[in-house]
């Protein structure tokens, strides 16, 4: 799988602005702030349906323009693929495969992509929220109905949370909330740790080539590994907490505020890894994350790295280069070349980008 075409129109200070992608790496350079990271956006928008940078997708409309769009040509078992998606000032968007419109979940299951960027190199030291975010975006690539229990589970919370700021509480209606968050949440739960089981597998190898003697482990907060006893342990929880969750009239408790816990050598490394050990932690799951969704889906991911070598010393500068499969399509942007030797240049297709537009 990889992406052969890319146009853009309108998104963020891409007026218009198309790429040819004819080789497997892609290098695009440019100063800060001219757009080159606007590109890579989108291609992750086209497999997620949701920006990196923010929440809101009226920020990637160009000021003082009133739509939206993106044109990719995507070529997948020796066929192409056109996707296109538009989004105008009226919050209406248009999904469309081959000229025919689509659903949301569909329309992301064509293209995969992994996003390696400075703000991943912080996940560690992040919010457990940003450790959540990581993880169900990874796992919405290789099961594509994880999307539907999360929003399922959110909806019914956000009931609940409703619910718990009423006047008088219906407690018999709080059971039955609490009784669906149990089973939604379970399952949640489940996949998680199921993904953080396999992807460990593959990152501890990885870890331990890059730091030659150091060992990481993960662990999901919930103790329970099959799905019966997670639904036990929810259910205890929502027990246990329901005075707390009445008083501060919100859900307190749930794979909403799960979060992962990262250990080097047995030792906490959020709180106590250094920043050398963090990256390499991070850069280990990213390669894993690209091996395992290969591994399920049977395509390779577009693997895209945003300015995220400058960040990086020469040792995880070097492993990360030489660990791209020749089958991974790899996008990179830089300020410059001088990151990279010669010889990793010589197969590179280089574009150069200022105030989003090609020169």
């Amino acid at each position: 799988m990889k992406i052969t075409k890319l146009g853009l129109k309108n998104y963020r200070n891409c007026t218009d602005t198309i790429l040819n992608f004819d080789t497997q790496k892609t290098l695009i350079i440019g100063k800060n702030a001219q757009g080159k990271t606007n590109i890579l956006e989108s291609i992750y928008f086209l497999s997620d349906l949701k920006s990196p940078r923010t929440g809101i997708i009226s920020d990637l409309l160009k000021f003082g323009e009133n739509k939206f769009e993106i044109n990719a040509i995507v070529e997948k078992n020796n066929t192409d693929i056109e996707l296109d998606f538009s989004y105008n000032s009226e919050k209406k968007r248009e999904l469309k495969v081959n000229k025919v419109k689509t659903s949301p979940r569909d329309f992301r299951q064509i293209i995969k992509t992994v996003l390696f960027c400075t703000k991943d190199l912080l996940l560690l030291r992040g919010s457990p929220q940003d450790r959540r975010d990581w993880l169900d975006r990874a796992i919405s690539q290789i099961y594509p109905a994880y999307d539907e229990r999360l929003s399922k589970y959110d909806k019914i919370r956000i009931q609940k949370n409703n619910l718990l700021k009423c006047e008088f509480l219906d407690e018999s209606l709080l059971d039955i909330y609490n009784e669906q968050l149990v089973i939604t949440g379970a399952n949640i739960i489940f996949l998680r740790k199921k993904f953080l089981k396999e992807i460990e597998k593959i990152a501890v190898q990885k870890h331990l080539t890059i730091s030659s003697k150091e060992e990481f482990s993960l662990n999901y907060t919930c103790p329970e590994d099959e799905i019966e006893n997670i639904s036990i342990y929810l259910r205890n929880e929502l027990s246990k907490r329901r005075g707390e969750e009445i008083a501060r009239r919100q859900s307190c408790t749930g794979p909403h505020r799960d979060d992962i816990e990262f250990k080097i050598n047995g030792i906490d490394a959020v709180k106590f890894a250094s920043q050398g050990q963090q990256r390499t932690l991070v850069l280990a799951l990213k390669l894993s994350e690209l091996e395992i969704i290969k591994e399920k889906t049977g395509y390779s991911p577009i693997l895209l790295l945003d300015d995220v070598l400058a960040e990086l010393d020469e040792t995880r500068q070097n492993y990360l280069l030489k660990s791209i499969d020749d089958g991974v399509q790899t996008i990179i942007t830089s300020v410059d070349t001088i990151l990279f030797e010669e010889k990793f240049l010589k197969d590179v297709k280089i574009y150069n980008i200022e105030k989003g537009m090609v020169i």
